[in-house]
């Protein structure tokens, strides 16, 4: 009587506590298997079965004869189990069992890790090349491919980084966690982090526009007029934002307070540039913005960051004019209309 070792048999159960690898599972998969190296040891031309006892571990094989024709399942058949088939039952159990054991714990992994799309982690750099970095988590390593990491930042071996995770795939070989250094998320959850004002909901993330490694703009507001969203995320002497800026490799952020009135949103929203007036396309959602002579290049920023990190977080188009631009452009408006109104009366 050929049979798997009673400890074998022990050991599926224990499996089955520990790793909730259901043993009946297991041993499905292992007749299969069986059934397989059967036909390919013994070159055998006819359909073949393997049935195990899962109470006893017996094996045996059987010849088919004849099919149900509807269900496909035997219902006439002789059994052909060889007298040498335990050497093959034996390697064929141990390759099943590790396979199932690898599988169950891919399956563990993703579970584990399914649910927490937009989560942050923290891991350590281990290589690099031309496609991505490979960020250790512990149990598995993440992916930070290139377009998701920041230009000027210098990953190196060994470091210890936080990422936002953008994206988590199935695969064959366990779950594929894909994370980013560029997303707006890492920046809000890095904010959620370290003010606890946030993370207790007093206050409010309305939105964040960024062009990582350079600058980002963060829109916030209290729940509790004793509150102050701005100074509750820079904190006492700017201790909060500064942890924040050091895991960004010194980018900048502007914290501005969110308004629910247009014109006023719009004009923090450039800071740390003073706006003289706002002028409102509320049709076009287009904005004129007025600032003094001095604060123009301020107002534009850098090749237009700063006006365009505010067009970003507010969603209004903006055109910026300093008082001498708007004062000329008026002029000639008036110069116009003088000239029109002159040809009309001759």
């Amino acid at each position: 009587m050929i049979q798997l070792n009673r400890k074998l048999i022990a050991a599926l159960r224990e499996l089955e506590k520990e790793k909730g690898i259901k043993i009946e599972t297991i041993i499905e998969a292992l007749e299969f298997a069986l059934k397989s190296a059967y036909g390919k040891n013994y070159d055998v031309d006819y359909e073949s079965r393997v049935d195990i006892n899962t109470k006893t571990g017996e094996i045996k094989v059987y010849k088919i004869l004849e099919e149900n024709s509807d269900s496909g399942e035997s219902v006439n058949e002789v059994e052909v189990t060889p007298d040498d088939f335990g050497r093959i039952a034996a390697q064929t159990a141990k390759q099943v069992i590790r396979q199932r054991i690898q599988e169950a714990e891919r399956e563990v992994l993703y579970e584990e890790f399914k649910d927490r799309h937009g989560d942050m982690v923290t891991g350590i750099i281990q290589q690099s090349d031309a496609r991505y970095t490979l960020i250790d988590l512990g149990r598995v390593e993440a992916l930070l491919p290139r377009h998701e990491q920041v230009l000027r930042e210098r990953y190196k071996h060994g470091d210890r980084i936080k990422c936002y995770i953008s994206d988590i795939r199935k695969t064959t070989k366990g779950p594929q966690i894909i994370v980013s250094r560029t997303h707006t998320g890492l920046v809000k959850r890095l904010f959620e982090l370290e003010v606890p004002e946030i993370s207790d909901g007093v206050v409010e993330i309305k939105n964040i526009a960024r062009e990582a490694g350079y600058r980002t703009k963060a829109a916030v507001s209290s729940n509790d007029k004793n509150v102050d969203p701005v100074g509750a995320c820079v904190g006492p002497k700017g201790s909060r934002v500064r942890m924040i800026v050091d895991e960004l490799w010194g980018e900048k952020i502007d914290i501005v307070e969110y308004k629910n009135n247009a014109e006023e949103f719009i004009k923090n929203s450039l800071s740390p540039a003073r706006v003289v007036k706002v002028l409102l396309d509320e049709e076009e959602k287009f904005a004129l913005v007025v600032v003094s002579n001095d604060q123009l290049s301020l107002a534009i920023g850098k090749e237009g960051q700063n006006a365009r990190l505010a067009a970003k977080l507010t969603g209004w188009k903006i055109d910026i004019k300093s008082e001498a631009q708007y004062e000329e452009e008026l002029e000639e408006m008036r110069v116009e209309r003088g000239e029109r109104k002159e040809k009309t009366e001759k």
